[in-house]
């Protein structure tokens, strides 16, 4: 329907105010209704509130509900959509009768304003009822096809809980870490993996205590963790531990246990996964001490530069004193002792900056063979203080190896002098020197074998950590210089302690190829 030519004082009165009209109702909008429509944007309301005004009046003026119904139909699934409540989209509605109703009583006389507001209302009973059946009928359509959507789900979900199932039981069957079932403390399921990290057969775990394949010193801990989280109550949130397994054959091994309670057969059970963390623990032992090592470098370092410097003007005076002809007898020998001291204190503080400085190798290929017939020549005059045989098994076909020679020769040297000090008098050194086979690579392996006393089973792990030493003079930076130079050449030391009489300290290192 078209509106007619000539204006009628109600058609003049809503183009008079229109503009009005729209900025109160946005503006009421916009601040008023809720706190969906506030975060609108003023411009989007401008646009839907026009079209509102438009369809409304089109309803006022000429009994037209068409402009109206389409902006319902897209109002409605849109504030829909948004998650708007159908209480505030029509409160939104009814701004327009309560901004028009004032309008009309101050611009038309009173016998004019009823048939007006007549109008009005009519308009808007009309616009809530469409509105509101629009909204119902869009609601019942989405809550059918979200049963059939949930149902749909329902479907997909419990097909995918059985193929969870199966894929669980094949996990559990399958990973490499334990999973266990644990019901009064007792163990009602454990995978294969739990028998073979324990090296126990699969029929030798279900029935029996957890606490029997927990270490002595680890069971009160895991004894108290398992009660606390019966006691406290079906704790969902998996709780870590670290213990120490027991092992078949009576070993023990670092482990971490992740549990959590659960129902297991409708009981209660705590459900555990074990996992071997030895190379791990290993690791974090590594780190540590590598982040020791760099602070006492650093420390040592400072110390000996501080040192030296003091040290070396007290040798430089003593050797000047020496040549005075007036210390002659005692005084003189005093002199020399004084001397010899400084001397070692200036070998030790050598040792001190070798421990604290990095590396810098400059590898050649050398003859490993020739080289260990010098440093023996080179500590005749100690072997011969204690009768000590020297002994040498050579490998004719022994290839040259890249190393650095001086860094070598420190090392091996402070292996012959451990083993000089090990000796008894008129005791005897091995040396063996050969080309063994690690991984797939050759290595070159220089074998000292000492006849001393031998390596106590309390300081195996002791005599590697640097500064440790059981030698009345020493630094005990000897044996981690000797393993830093291996280590750098990309080799390492190996040490034997289960031979008798004596120990066997053995340095690996790379010839090349494989």
């Amino acid at each position: 329907m078209t509106a007619p030519a000539s204006q009628s004082p109600l058609e003049a009165f809503f183009h008079q105010h229109r503009r009005n009209i729209l900025e109160k109702w946005v503006h009421r909008l916009h601040i008023g209704v809720c706190e969906k429509y506030s975060e609108r944007p003023v411009e989007e309301l401008h646009r839907t509130v026009s079209d509102a005004y438009e369809g409304n009046i089109w309803i006022v003026l000429y009994d037209d509900p068409s402009k109206i119904d389409e902006f319902i139909r897209t109002i409605t699934a849109f504030r829909l959509n948004a998650g708007f409540l159908l209480s505030h989209v029509q409160t939104a509605f009814e701004l327009f009768r309560e901004i028009v109703t004032p309008l009309i009583f101050a611009d038309f006389p009173p016998d004019q304003c009823h048939d007006h507001i007549v109008r009005v209302n009519r308009c808007m009973a009309y616009v809530v009822q469409q509105h509101s059946l629009l909204s119902q009928t869009m609601h019942e359509k989405r809550i059918r096809e979200h049963n059939l959507s949930l149902k749909g789900e329902v479907k997909r979900r419990t097909a995918e809980l059985a193929e969870s199932e199966r894929k669980y039981k094949t996990l559990v069957e399958e990973i490499n870490d334990g999973y266990v079932v644990i019901r009064d403390e007792t163990i009602v399921f454990a995978n294969p993996a739990f028998a073979k990290i324990h090296q126990l057969p699969e029929n030798s775990v279900v029935g029996r205590k957890f606490v029997d394949f927990v270490a002595p010193g680890s069971r009160k801990k895991i004894t108290d963790m398992y009660q606390r989280g019966m006691l406290i109550g079906k704790l969902t949130s998996p709780k870590a531990f670290e213990y120490m397994r027991l092992n078949g054959d009576g070993r023990t091994f670092p482990t971490e246990i992740l549990s959590r309670v659960t129902h297991y057969d409708d009981y209660p059970s705590t459900i555990a996964i074990c996992r071997d963390i030895t190379e791990r623990v290993k690791m974090e032992a590594k780190v540590r001490e590598a982040e020791r090592m760099a602070t006492i470098g650093q420390i040592t370092a400072s110390l000996s530069h501080e040192i030296r410097n003091p040290l070396s003007a007290i040798k430089l005076n003593l050797q000047v004193l020496k040549k005075n002809a007036l210390l002659q007898g005692n005084d003189g020998r005093r002199l020399d002792i004084s001397v010899q001291e400084v001397k070692r204190l200036e070998r030790i503080l050598q040792e001190l900056l070798d421990f604290a400085k990095p590396l810098d190798l400059s590898p050649r290929p050398v003859d490993i063979q020739v080289l260990m017939y010098q440093y023996t020549e080179l500590l005749a005059e100690k072997f011969r203080e204690k009768s000590i045989v020297v002994r040498f098994q050579q490998d004719v076909a022994m290839p040259k190896v890249p190393l650095d020679a001086e860094r070598f020769q420190q090392a091996v040297m402070n292996l012959l002098l451990n083993a000089i000090d090990a000796s008894p008098q008129g005791g005897e050194i091995r040396i063996s020197i050969g080309v063994v086979w690690k991984n797939a690579k050759r290595y070159a392996a220089v074998r000292i074998h000492d006849q001393g006393c031998g390596i106590p089973a309390d300081l195996i792990h002791e005599i590697r950590k640097p500064f440790f030493t059981t030698k009345t003079k020493g630094t005990g930076l000897g044996l981690t210089n000797t393993e830093r130079v291996a280590r750098e050449h990309g080799g390492w030391l190996e040490i034997d302690e289960n031979v008798f009489p004596g120990a066997v300290f053995t340095l690996m290192m790379p010839v090349g190829g494989s």
